[in-house]
C-alpha cells in the first residue's frame, strides 16, 4: 500500500511536470522557432538593402533611447517628490501613476489625439493652433505618459528601501542638501534607475498602441512587421524585422534581471528598517517646485480620462460640442468586441495563472529535471515584443494547419503575461518556508497535494493578484492578439484602433471609456473580495514583487 501510494504521488507530479514542460514547448518555444525557420538569407538582403527599412530601424532606436530616457527622468523625480519630500496631497500623486498603469494602453494614444491633435481640445480649441503633433514629437509624448508609471514604481520601491541614515551622516559631515543628493542618494537609486530604463526599453520597442495611432509617418519596426505581414504579404520580411527587434529587447532583459538580482542582494546588506532615523524635511523652495511638477505630470495623466469621458458624450470633437448620448448607444453595436475581450481575457488570465504557479512550485520547491529550462521559458516571453510573438502564433498555427482564433488569442494573452505571474508566485512562494513542505510531506502528502492543500490558502492572495493583474491587462492587450483576429473573434482594442483610424472619434471614446470602467470595476470588485476573505496582508503584499 505504501509503495502504491508514493508511486501515485510520483505520477501526479511527473504529469505535471510534462504538461508545462508540453505548454512551454508548443507555445513558446515552437512558436519562435517557426520564425526562425522562415527567414531566408534573401530576406536579410532585402531588409538591410532597403533604405526605407533601415530608416525605421534608426526610427526605432531613436524613439526607444528618447522615450525610455525621458520617462525614467519623469518617474524618477515623481518617486522622489512622493517618497522624499513630504509635499502636500502626497497620496493623492502616488496613486496617479498606479491607476494610469492599469487603465488600458490604447487609452493614452485616443486621448492624445484628441486633446493635442489637429482639431485637439489643448492645441485647436484653446490655442487657437492648427498645427499636428503626430510623428515623432507625438509618439515621444504619449509614450511617456504611458510608461512613466513604471519608472515610479521601481524607483519609488528603491528609494523606500534606502538607509535615511546614510544621507542624515552626510549632512552631519556637513554636506548642503544638493551635494547630499548628487553624492548618497542618487548613487544609491543608480542600480533601480537602470532596472527601470531596461524595463520600459524593452516596453517601448514592443508598444504597438501608441505608434500606431500617433506615430504617423514615422514609422517603427513594432508596426512595420504588421504591416509587411498584413499589408504586403512580406512574412519573410516581417520575420526579419521580428528578429531584428528582439535581439536588443533579449539584451535588455539579460541586463534587466542581472541589475535586479545585485540590486537585491546590495539593499539586503543594508540595515534593517527598524534602525532607520526620521528623513530631514527638504526646502520650502524644493517641496514647491516638486509640488508643482507631480501636478503638472498628474494634471496630464487625468486629462487623459477627462478626453475620453467629453469625447464620449459630444457630438462631433472639436467641432460640435454639445452633449449628446449617439456614442454611447453607438456602443450596443460592438457587443461582440466587448464580450470577447472580456472572456479572452478571463481565460488567459486564468491559464497564465495556472501555468505560472506550477511552473514557480516546479523550479522552486520540487527539484524537478529541466527546471532551469522552464524558468527560461517563462520568462522568454517578457522579452519579446508583442508583434513578434503575434507573428510567431500566426505562422505557427498556419505550419500546423490549426484555425481556432479564439485559442490562439487565449494563448497569446496567456503566453504575454505570464512572465509578471510567474515572477508573482516565485516571489510568494519564497515568503512561505520550507518546513510547511516538509511537514506535510511526513504526513504522507505529495508535492501536488503539498501545492494545493498547503501552498495555494497561504497564497491565495497572491494568486488572485496575479489572475487579476493578467485580466486587466489582457482586456486592452492588441500588439500580439491584432496578427490573431477574424471576423469570428473581433475584440474592442483593435475595434478602437480602426475607430480612431476612421475618424469616428465619439465612438472609439464611447468604446475605450465603457471598457476603461469594466476595468475598474473588475479591480474594484477584486480588491474587495480580498478584503473579504482577508488576504489585504496576504504573501502577496509582503512578497514585494516588482513590476
Amino acid at each position: 500500500m505504501v509503495e502504491r501510494s508514493e508511486m501515485s504521488r510520483s505520477r501526479s507530479l511527473f504529469a505535471a511536470h510534462a504538461l508545462v514542460l508540453l505548454f512551454l514547448a508548443l507555445c513558446v518555444a515552437f512558436p519562435l522557432l517557426c520564425v526562425a525557420f522562415s527567414v531566408r538569407p534573401g530576406d536579410f538582403v532585402r531588409v538591410f538593402s532597403n533604405g526605407a527599412l533601415c530608416g525605421t530601424m534608426a526610427n526605432t532606436a531613436l524613439e526607444c533611447i528618447c522615450s525610455t530616457s525621458i520617462s525614467v527622468v519623469v518617474g524618477y523625480v515623481f518617486a522622489y517628490a512622493v517618497v522624499k519630500t513630504r509635499i502636500p496631497l502626497s497620496n493623492f500623486f502616488a496613486a496617479v501613476p498606479v491607476i494610469h498603469l492599469v487603465t488600458p494602453p490604447f487609452v493614452g494614444g485616443l486621448s492624445f489625439i484628441l486633446l493635442v491633435g489637429r482639431r485637439g481640445f489643448i492645441t485647436s480649441t484653446l490655442l487657437g493652433l492648427d498645427v499636428s503633433l503626430y510623428g515623432f514629437p507625438g509618439l515621444l509624448i504619449s509614450q511617456v505618459l504611458c510608461f512613466f508609471p513604471i519608472s515610479y514604481l521601481i524607483c519609488a520601491d528603491t528609494l523606500r528601501s534606502m538607509n535615511p541614515n546614510l544621507e542624515q551622516a552626510a549632512r552631519a559631515m556637513g554636506a548642503s542638501r544638493f551635494r547630499v543628493f548628487m553624492t548618497v542618494t542618487l548613487p544609491l537609486s543608480a542600480q533601480g534607475m537602470a532596472g527601470a530604463f531596461l524595463f520600459i526599453a524593452v516596453s517601448v520597442l514592443s508598444d504597438f498602441g501608441n505608434p500606431m495611432i500617433v506615430a504617423g509617418r514615422f514609422k517603427v519596426l513594432a508596426v512595420e512587421i504588421y504591416t509587411q505581414l498584413t499589408g504586403w504579404l512580406n512574412a519573410g520580411t516581417s520575420a526579419v524585422l521580428g528578429l531584428v527587434l528582439v535581439v536588443p529587447s533579449v539584451a535588455l532583459f539579460c541586463l534587466q534581471n542581472s541589475i535586479m538580482k545585485k540590486n537585491r542582494m546590495n539593499f539586503a546588506t543594508i540595515g534593517g528598517k527598524a534602525q532607520f532615523l526620521p528623513s530631514k524635511e527638504s526646502s520650502p523652495i524644493t517641496r514647491v517646485v516638486l509640488s508643482l511638477f507631480c501636478a503638472l505630470v498628474s494634471l496630464a495623466v487625468l486629462m487623459q480620462f477627462a478626453a475620453i469621458v467629453f469625447g464620449a458624450f459630444q457630438k462631433l470633437w472639436g467641432i460640435r460640442t454639445e452633449f449628446t448620448l449617439e456614442h454611447m448607444k453607438a456602443v450596443a453595436r460592438f457587443s461582440a468586441e466587448m464580450r470577447n475581450s472580456v472572456a479572452f481575457a478571463f481565460f488567459g488570465a486564468l491559464l497564465a495563472t495556472s501555468v505560472s504557479c506550477v511552473a514557480a512550485f516546479l523550479v522552486g520547491r520540487s527539484g524537478v529535471r529541466f527546471s532551469r529550462a522552464i524558468d527560461v521559458l517563462c520568462q522568454i516571453p517578457a522579452a519579446v515584443p508583442g508583434s513578434l510573438f503575434g507573428l510567431a502564433f500566426s505562422l505557427a498555427a498556419a505550419s500546423i494547419k490549426f484555425r481556432s482564433s479564439a485559442a490562439l488569442i487565449v494563448i497569446a494573452i496567456a503566453v504575454g503575461f505570464m512572465p509578471f505571474s510567474y515572477r508573482m508566485m516565485s516571489a510568494v512562494f519564497a515568503q512561505i518556508k520550507m518546513s510547511l513542505d516538509d511537514g506535510a510531506a511526513m504526513l504522507g502528502a505529495g508535492r501536488i497535494r503539498v501545492l494545493f492543500t498547503v501552498l495555494l490558502p497561504v497564497s491565495a492572495g497572491g494568486l488572485f493578484h496575479s489572475f487579476l493583474y493578467d485580466f486587466v491587462r489582457g482586456v486592452g492587450t492588441m500588439s500580439a492578439v491584432i496578427f490573431l483576429v477574424s471576423f469570428s473573434t473581433p475584440l474592442a482594442s483593435v475595434k478602437i484602433l480602426n475607430l480612431a483610424e476612421e475618424g469616428f472619434w465619439g465612438d472609439a471614446a464611447a468604446l475605450a471609456l465603457v471598457l476603461t470602467a469594466i476595468t475598474f470595476a473588475v479591480i474594484g470588485l477584486g480588491n474587495a473580495a480580498l478584503s473579504a476573505a482577508g488576504f489585504r496582508k496576504s504573501a502577496a503584499s509582503r512578497a514585494g514583487v516588482r513590476l
